[in-house]
């Protein structure tokens, strides 16, 4: 019997279908989800009680200066209560297991030890990143004019959270293009089959509308799943995870499920300390 996995799911902060999302689930039957919205979610990530849990799962759209959002007491500038900086602190001190999907990976720009937790090159509106000026990321599909995609994700290496996948899959999902340097720090993990070019994707709708008017971007990474470390914690990364399209793809619930599964274990974790920071 495949012993069960305690995950703790935060949400909040931009529109999903909770349906079709907590479905996925429903095929995970060693998997145990506790859903929790911000700021409550402020509350379980304490050290006292996130110890119960075997990983955390983040989807939520937190710490986004000026655009209204109130869920999650983020300060003017974007940054996070001293309180929730500690807990995440104490999280990836602690070595727990982390999923980020899709708009997670958008969370608290202004916040460095995100963007090392996704290292991702993902920025909402153009600035200076590794000490570098790049633009906005564009979008494909989620709430923009241009349909979601349809690509083909190919493996890139053999890892566990690829099992079953081997061969790839299709999905048809929301895709954002970013600058290729993020993939250094990185393991990639699948790679999508499709034109990352400026033309292919909308500009970054929360850049200044002169930004978005003269927008333009250089060829991006294709790199779509990837493993990072940050402290002691494995962490999982996927771009896609935006819509009902792929919450129903049996492939893309394989690879949350893998990856909920690999980030919970001790192969997981090893691999952590051996590449976090």
């Amino acid at each position: 019997m495949t012993d069960s996995i305690s995950v703790l799911l935060v949400s909040k902060g931009h529109d999903f279908n909770h349906d079709a999302f907590l479905a996925m689930f429903d095929d995970m039957e060693e998997v145990e989800v506790t859903l929790v919205q911000q700021p409550g979610a402020q509350v379980l990530l304490r050290p006292e009680n996130v110890a119960d849990y075997d990983a955390v799962l983040f989807y939520d759209m937190s710490g986004i200066p000026g655009v209204g959002l109130t869920h999650d007491r983020a300060s003017p500038d974007g940054q996070p209560t001293d309180d929730y900086r500690h807990s995440i602190e104490a999280l990836l001190e602690r070595g727990t297991g982390i999923v980020m999907l899709n708009h997670a990976t958008v969370s608290w720009p202004e916040w460095p030890l995100w963007r090392q937790m996704t290292g991702s090159s993902f920025m909402l509106k153009s600035g200076t990143l590794n000490g570098a000026k790049v633009p906005g990321s564009g979008y494909r599909g989620g709430h923009g004019p241009l349909p979601n995609a349809t690509v083909k994700l190919n493996p890139v290496t053999s890892h566990p959270v690829l099992e079953g996948l081997e061969n790839g899959f299709e999905i048809t999902d929301e895709l954002y293009i970013k600058t290729a340097d993020f993939e250094a720090d990185v393991e990639p993990l699948l790679r999508a089959d499709y034109a990352f070019v400026a033309e292919n994707f909308t500009p970054p709708p929360l850049a200044p509308a002169e930004e978005q008017a003269g927008w333009n971007h250089p060829p991006g990474s294709n790199l779509i799943v990837w493993a990072n470390a940050a402290g002691a914690s494995p962490i999982i990364v996927s771009d896609v995870g935006d819509s009902p399209a792929a919450f129903e793809n049996s492939d893309f619930r394989r690879l949350l499920r893998n990856a909920l599964r690999w980030v919970a274990s001790a192969e997981g974790r090893a691999w952590a300390q051996a590449h976090g920071g």
